[in-house]
């Protein structure tokens, strides 16, 4: 259906990160842009200078039916209020329309109201993060996707339009899913911030601090993907190095507990998933944590 259709126009609710993103990269593909929608005219002007086309809105309208999909990109919070003032503005024009939501956690059932009206819902959410600054690259990128048999076969389409990969899950799993963004990607802003704070303090600079961190993180990528996380883990509890995990401990009660805190349950993690003897390794971690 997509395929044949490179002038199918589609609109944006909620045109933040994901949906500005999204956006451009298909009107670049050739789809027309309809409604973009945001919070306020001024952002959603924004918003359309960004994509390099569409219709500016500060509220949703009937306007936004005028597309044959329509994208709600919006935080996961507001999508139960915005499907509920789609259903009322939208009415009987729903009936036929493709309703994708981009949220990690939430599945269709969110858009409720609008299948009750005749849309065809799913989701479609790239495993990638968005800065807001400049695209990512979504080559390559999962997309995870579900819905009704329209509705995904309409995800999988743009997901592939997009030059990514579209994996179907099961709605219910979708928290599990999210969750391992945030586990790899999400924490791993709050722990660089963590590590750039405890080398300001030893006298780097902040510059300093991260062209110190990122080539470190840079090769531990590069080495899980040549070797997968097991064959590439290194540090002290790799090494069974319970010494110097004690004194890592006691250099970081120096810090807010969540400095320790974090260290903690990261190298217990660690010592689950990782270690050939978990129990063994747990054990000893907690005895090292306890006399650092």
């Amino acid at each position: 259906m997509l395929a044949r259709s490179m002038s199918r126009t589609i609109s944006i609710v909620g045109a933040g990160r994901v949906g500005k993103t999204l956006a451009k990269r298909l009107r670049q593909l050739g789809w027309r842009i309809g409604a973009v929608v945001t919070r306020s005219k001024a952002t959603a002007r924004a918003a359309v200078l960004a994509v390099g086309a569409g219709d500016a809105h500060a509220t949703l309208t009937s306007d936004v039916f005028d597309a044959g999909i329509i994208l709600i990109c919006t935080p996961d919070d507001a999508l139960s209020s915005v499907a509920k003032s789609l259903a009322q503005i939208g009415g009987a024009t729903c009936r036929g329309k493709i309703m994708l939501h981009t949220s990690g956690t939430l599945d269709r059932r969110i858009l409720a109201p609008l299948a009750r009206l005749g849309a065809s819902t799913g989701s479609l959410h790239p495993m990638q993060t968005f800065s807001g600054r400049g695209i990512p690259n979504l080559k390559n990128v999962t997309f995870a996707v579900e819905g009704d048999r329209r509705a995904l076969m309409v995800a999988r389409q743009i997901t592939k339009a997009l030059d990514g990969v579209p994996i179907s899950i099961n709605g219910k799993d979708k928290p599990a899913y999210h969750a391992t963004a945030v586990l790899v990607c999400g924490s791993e802003f709050a722990l660089m911030e963590a590590a750039i704070r405890i080398l300001t303090r030893i006298g780097f600079t902040r510059r300093r601090a991260l062209q110190t961190l990122l080539p470190l993180t840079r090769q531990m990528l590069d080495n899980i993907q040549r070797l997968g996380p097991r064959a590439a883990w290194t540090g002290p509890m790799s090494r069974g190095d319970y010494a110097i995990i004690a004194k890592h401990a006691k250099a970081l009660r120096k810090y807010p507990r969540e400095y320790l805190n974090a260290y903690a349950a990261l190298a217990q993690l660690a010592g689950r998933v990782l270690s050939k003897n978990s129990p063994a390794a747990i054990k000893q971690l907690k005895r090292a944590l306890s006399n650092g």
